[in-house]
């Protein structure tokens, strides 16, 4: 995993949250995916940069994508 990353996933209440790995609180909540997906964009850019991971329903990895100025292993765009 990368060391700094965050992760949108659905909440149990309804709507999205947007968590770092090991922490015990939410850092945010919203009521899309989308707009939690730009929170998860805003705190990764202004915190140097890392990966967005989003999780769908049951856990699983849906997506990922790495936030400028993060360091992209991978040399395709996505």
């Amino acid at each position: 995993m990368a060391a700094n990353s965050r992760n949108v996933q659905p909440s149990s209440g309804g709507g999205w949250d947007v968590t770092k790995p090991g922490a015990k609180r939410v850092s945010a909540h919203t009521e899309t995916q989308a707009e939690a997906q730009s929170r998860a964009r805003a705190m990764l850019g202004n915190d140097g940069g890392g990966e967005m991971i989003t999780r769908g329903r049951y856990g699983q990895i849906r997506a990922k994508d790495t936030i400028k100025p993060g360091n992209d292993p991978r040399n395709i765009p996505g």
